[in-house]
């Protein structure tokens, strides 16, 4: 079976191509997944394919990445629009990071929304990889009404519902089908010196040997060939999929790319995992593609025995033939089997970098709906996370409440109905408290004195304490300076326990940092002093002293964007409208077309962020966060928290 992955934006026809391509030669089988993937078996050529269809959300991009995990080569769908072209950036880059082979298809072509050429050199901004124009379009008008084939030079018109009529190349076209196929050839002759030299001695090279030469370069990844077409009408699909048969490589290219990692030896690599999800009454099901021979139920795969294989389409057990190398299967009872992982009979490898996800941006508290749901929360969750990398499970500080965060809210609520349809977990949601502190910003001075009599034996014991602000980041710290021994030695530790306990929640609320105390002096009774007295004694003394003194301090962090370039200008204004503070941005080495923008942002406002930036980059757009250190914030928004924070629950 060869195996091939579609992705790209939402909206420019996924599924209809995939729907196409497995008709064109018999019925396909389609399974599909809760999480958005589906799954086409079908035949074309004598040969059986496996399509997966990703979900097209940025926020699903991690599913995309698995796919490629598995895929011989992948097929890239575009919007025909120039000014959409940075919404393929994303896959364009994971596209170019995992080093799949890809043709690029510019859909829906039969809508007039700009110059072809305009959309090749937009979206030629973001990679590294020749785009390559293997055909052109026919035009009446606006209107397409064909395409050429700049290899073999046939002119194709399209017709609805059937295949395409063979024309001669029309005169409108003729020019500028000769000036494509020159820059066509130029290009391949970059990656073969036959052509080269072909060229040079102004000789016309065959079809065969072109097709050829495009096959082996595209094999080898070295250009990203571009088709055209309108799959809702089922034209150009019949091109595309015979670009796939003859010029996609087999299972053992993908093998070898996925052992050139260094990861893994490519003589132990037997399989790949790439996508998983629960069902009710079934458990968690595994999609797996073997890579090599003898994977049955009960065999070893990934360290213990591989459970129940099953075919795709039905579900079925027990397949009447064991899945050869390129085949695709559902596995139930194989819990041991993350994803995504590449699988040796001995052992489970981690994956290459590029699978890693986008950092999540979207931070919820999820609140179970009665004690019960809360007793299966956790374990649930964890469980999800195992399937969903794009899914990072936490806890809330401070209240221990489960925290998630999700790529957005599309993601988040296709999470909350997996916890209600599969799992019987009903949740709600809400946005997370920011972490606040408190400190003081001028030295104090306290003298307490504890004092207690109970009838039997008294408490006692008066301190003389100096308080101050610390650096900020220095946290606590305690010294003395008592002579004399007006505080006995053993009494001094208690007398630190105090004031740190003291700390845990000043008088706005929150916990008190950066503050130093120093023992100046005391008194002590031979009998009635304690060590729970001065603990006392020590704690009710710092509480007093900072009784009216302190201020609020919020969280900052330190954000790093990854953006496509034309979005870097509007970050400025986004953070400036949060109160954050630009750090500078650098372009992405890693990524053309992309930016890293760094910033500092208050905590209070990453929630807003987010939603900013999801609307500013069409979704594209997201951000890492690391605290880098607390600031005093004042005046109405200072107020505003702390009267929050007498509602139970409200922050923290």
């Amino acid at each position: 079976m060869r195996c091939f992955t579609v992705l790209g934006p939402s909206q420019t026809g996924k599924s209809t191509v995939v729907e196409k391509l497995g008709s064109l030669e018999g019925a396909p089988r389609k399974s599909s997944s809760p999480y958005g993937l589906n799954l086409t078996e079908f035949t074309f050529g004598n040969e059986a394919w496996c399509a997966l269809d990703t979900p097209g959300p940025n926020e699903a991009l991690a599913h995309a990445q698995h796919a490629l995990l598995a895929s011989d080569a992948c097929i890239l769908c575009v919007s025909s629009a120039p000014a959409e072209a940075v919404l393929a950036a994303p896959y364009l880059r994971i596209v170019e990071a995992s080093g799949t082979p890809c043709i690029l298809l510019v859909n829906r072509m039969d809508e007039p929304r700009g110059r072809l050429r305009d959309v090749i050199a937009a979206l030629q901004d973001y990679t590294n990889h020749t785009l390559l124009l293997r055909q052109i379009p026919i035009r009446e008008g606006d209107r397409v009404i064909g395409s050429c084939d700049l290899i073999s030079e046939r002119a194709w018109r399209y017709r609805e519902g059937q295949t395409s009529a063979l024309i001669a190349i029309p005169e409108s076209t003729a020019e500028r089908e000769h000036e494509a196929r020159t820059e066509l050839l130029e290009h391949l002759s970059e990656f073969d010196d036959w052509l080269l030299e072909e060229l040079i001695e102004d000789r016309e090279p065959s079809s065969d040997a072109l097709y050829a030469i495009s096959s082996r370069v595209l094999r080898e990844n070295k250009i990203i060939p571009v088709l055209i077409g309108a799959a809702i009408h089922g034209n150009g699909m019949t091109r595309l999929m015979k670009a796939l048969r003859h010029e996609a490589p087999p299972v053992g290219v993908l093998r070898q790319r996925l052992a050139h990692t260094g990861i893994v030896d490519e003589g132990k690599l037997v399989a790949v995992s790439f996508h998983a999800y629960h069902r009710q009454n079934v458990g968690k099901t595994v999609l797996v593609r073997a890579l090599g021979e003898g994977l049955r139920q009960g065999a070893s795969l990934g360290g213990s025995s591989l459970g129940a294989v099953q075919n795709l389409a039905n579900g079925r057990s027990n397949l009447a033939v064991l899945p050869a190398p390129g085949d695709v299967f559902a596995t139930v009872k194989s819990d041991h089997l993350p994803v995504p992982s590449l699988l040796t009979s001995g052992a489970v490898v981690a994956p290459p970098e590029w699978t890693e996800p986008p950092t999540p941006m979207l931070e919820r508290i999820l609140i179970p709906g009665s004690e019960r749901d809360e007793n299966k929360l956790s374990e649930t969750l964890a469980k999800l996370s195992e399937t969903d990398r794009g899914l990072k499970v936490l806890q809330e500080e401070g209240t221990g409440a489960q925290l998630v965060r999700a790529q957005g809210p599309v993601h988040l609520r296709d999470l909350c109905r997996t916890l209600s349809d599969v799992f019987h977990i009903s949740v709600t949601d809400r946005t997370p408290s920011p972490i606040y502190r408190e400190t003081i910003t001028k030295p104090l001075e306290v003298h307490y004195r504890y004092r207690k009599q109970t009838g039997g034996a008294g408490q006692f014991a008066d301190v003389k304490l100096r308080i101050h602000p610390n650096e900020r980041g220095q946290g606590f710290t305690f010294g003395e300076t008592i002579k004399g021994g007006a505080v006995p030695r053993n009494y001094i530790p208690a007398v630190e326990a105090g004031a740190r306990e003291a700390m845990e929640k000043g008088p706005l609320g929150f916990e008190v940092i950066d503050v130093g105390v120093t023992l100046l002096d005391g008194q002590h009774h031979t009998v009635d002093s304690s060590e729970h007295a001065f603990r006392t004694a020590s704690k009710m003394g710092v509480r007093q002293a900072l009784s009216g003194s302190t201020v609020l301090m919020q969280p900052v962090f330190r954000s790093e964007f990854h953006i496509p370039s034309v979005y870097s200008g509007s970050l400025v204004q986004i953070v400036a409208a949060l109160n954050g503070q630009v750090l500078g941005f650098d372009r992405d080495e890693t990524a053309k077309g992309w930016d890293i923008f760094r910033a500092l942002v208050p905590g209070g406002a990453l929630n807003d962020l987010a939603r900013a930036l999801r609307s500013a980059t069409q979704g594209i757009g997201y951000f890492s966060k690391s605290f880098d250190h607390f600031e005093e914030l004042y005046g109405k928004e200072a107020d505003a928290i702390v009267r929050a924070n007498e509602k139970p629950g409200t922050a923290h």
